[in-house]
Order: structure tokens, then C-alpha cells, then sequence
């Protein structure tokens, strides 16, 4: 018989605009009916959610459920990062990026929902987290972090009501495209200093960002290092060009896109701000550094 599990299922029932809202109840039904004992949480605000998990992970729980988007993932990362209790994912958000690089089915809650039941009854994997120190504080991320013009369409995208779904970071990056000009970094890659005018500078343990633009399809989520992604200028032309290609990921042979696998990363750069698997860091400088096999995931 498989093990009994005490399970919190932290549920984001405004994810995806609230048009899945019922799928938390659908994981909590399915994880009764499977001989779990579930202790499901909702809020009204994200940090709420975020205080309220963190007072129920108490010894006796064996796994922490997420159910909505990257932002539940980025909840579940920060609370579960470089300790021994597990993290599972049931997507139901816009981007759904760290669901879609473990191979969970992203758009079918039934499938989801079954591959959730399934690796409760093996052993967690462990995959790579990043740590990253921004002013005094300390935060994780198991995706990707953006530190260019992917981190302001971010931000766009995140104050836009309209349109719902993917289709919100394209219109954000062809709002941001009209006035976005390269930035002039400065990076310190594995201890060599370095500096870099570019229009994207990301940080990947995954592949993708925004909902399956796969920046960088080489990336293993647990082979102990980072990739670096930079775009070096382009036209407005050139970039728009780019784009349609980072869905299929050929994008990399392009002669303005450079990936450099490593370690650590320190990137600075004035007025600009670092988001992480889709939540906002803060202001650069930031130094991240990986940390191998620091997420356990039921996977």
C-alpha cells in the first residue's frame, strides 16, 4: 500500500484570473479519496497565503502542494529550498514554466491532478534552486530570474487586466518595446568581471519563461549549474524578428544571443529591477549563486 501522507495544499484561487478556481477543490478531493490526510489553505492576498503556509508546515507534514502558477511555485521554493520536505505542483496559472520543465501536464487538470497522485507514491527528486542576495535579503528561485527587458514586460504584464492568458506578455513586450533602449551591465560570471550592453540579460535553471518561451532549451534544472542569457542590441526590427523564434528555441544560433553556463552571478546595472520565476526581486545588484540538489520535488 502506498504511504498515508500529511499533505498542505496551498491553493491561488485567483490564478489564471480565477477561471480555474475549482481546481484546488478537484487536488484536495482527489488526495482524500487517495487516503491523504489534507490540510488545504487559501487567502485573500499572496503575502497572507504566504504567512499562513509558513505556520502550517509543522514537523509532522511530509510534502507542500501548490496549486495555481509560477508564483505559487516561487511561494513553495522559498519556503521548501535547502530542507528535506518536498514540493508538488499542480499548475493552473498563466505560465505554468517549472510544471511544463518537470513534465507536468500544464493544460489538463485531470492529467495533472494523476501525475500529482503517482509521484506521491515514489521518492521526491531532487532538482537545483538559486539563491540570491538583493540588498539584505535572501531569496530562491528554481526557474529563471530576468534582469532586462524580460524583467520589465514582467512587470508590465503584472499590471495588465487585459488580455488574459499568454497573449498578456506579448502585448506587454510590444508595450515595452516602443521605448525600451539596451542597457549597460556590469557582471561578474564565476569571479571574471566583465561588462556588457545588451536588451536581456536572464539567469535560467529552467527553460522557459512566460509561458513556454524557451529561452534556453539546453538548460537541465539538475545538473548543478546556470545558464546566462544575454541579447546583445538590436532594432526594434531585429528584436520582433527574434521573437517568434524563442516559442521553437532556434533563437540560439543568432550571432546577438550568448548562453554561458556557470555557477554564480553577480549583475548590476542602474534602474533596473530583478524578477524571479515571476516575482519581483528588487533592484540590481544582485549575486546569485546555485545551490545543486537544494529542492526536493514530487516530480
Amino acid at each position: 500500500m502506498p504511504p498515508r501522507l500529511h499533505l498542505v495544499v496551498a491553493v491561488n484561487a485567483a490564478a489564471s484570473f480565477g477561471r480555474r478556481s475549482d481546481v484546488g477543490s478537484r487536488v484536495c478531493e482527489a488526495l482524500v479519496a487517495a487516503g491523504h490526510q489534507v490540510s488545504s489553505l487559501s487567502a485573500p492576498s499572496f503575502e497572507e497565503l504566504r504567512r499562513d503556509v509558513r505556520a502550517a508546515l509543522v514537523p509532522q507534514v511530509d510534502a507542500l502542494v501548490v496549486v495555481g502558477g509560477d508564483g505559487m511555485v516561487s511561494l513553495g521554493t522559498n519556503l521548501l529550498a535547502g530542507t528535506d520536505r518536498p514540493l508538488a505542483i499542480v499548475p493552473c496559472g498563466t505560465g505554468n514554466d517549472l510544471a511544463r520543465g518537470l513534465g507536468i501536464p500544464v493544460d489538463d487538470t485531470d492529467a495533472a491532478i494523476r501525475h500529482l497522485l503517482d509521484a506521491l507514491t515514489r521518492p521526491p527528486r531532487a532538482i537545483d534552486a538559486a539563491q540570491v542576495r538583493c540588498a539584505d535579503t535572501t531569496t530562491w528561485f528554481a526557474g529563471v530570474l530576468s534582469a532586462g527587458f524580460d524583467a520589465v514586460v514582467n512587470e508590465r504584464a503584472n499590471r495588465l487586466r487585459r488580455p488574459r492568458g499568454k497573449s498578456r506578455y506579448t502585448l506587454a513586450m510590444l508595450l515595452v518595446l516602443a521605448t525600451f533602449r539596451p542597457l549597460s551591465y556590469r557582471l561578474t560570471v564565476d569571479g571574471r568581471p566583465r561588462r556588457v550592453r545588451a536588451m536581456l540579460i536572464s539567469v535560467a535553471n529552467n527553460v522557459s519563461i512566460g509561458g513556454g518561451m524557451r529561452i534556453v532549451p539546453g538548460a537541465v534544472i539538475d545538473d548543478g549549474m546556470l545558464d546566462l542569457f544575454i541579447v546583445t542590441p538590436l532594432s526594434r526590427v531585429g528584436f520582433l524578428r527574434v521573437f517568434p523564434k524563442v516559442f521553437s528555441g532556434t533563437h540560439t544560433t543568432l550571432p546577438q544571443v550568448e548562453i554561458t553556463r556557470c555557477r554564480s552571478i553577480r549583475i548590476d546595472a542602474d534602474r533596473v529591477t530583478a524578477y524571479a520565476d515571476g516575482e519581483r526581486v528588487g533592484a540590481l545588484p544582485v549575486q546569485i549563486d546555485v545551490v545543486p540538489g537544494a529542492l526536493l520535488v514530487h516530480a
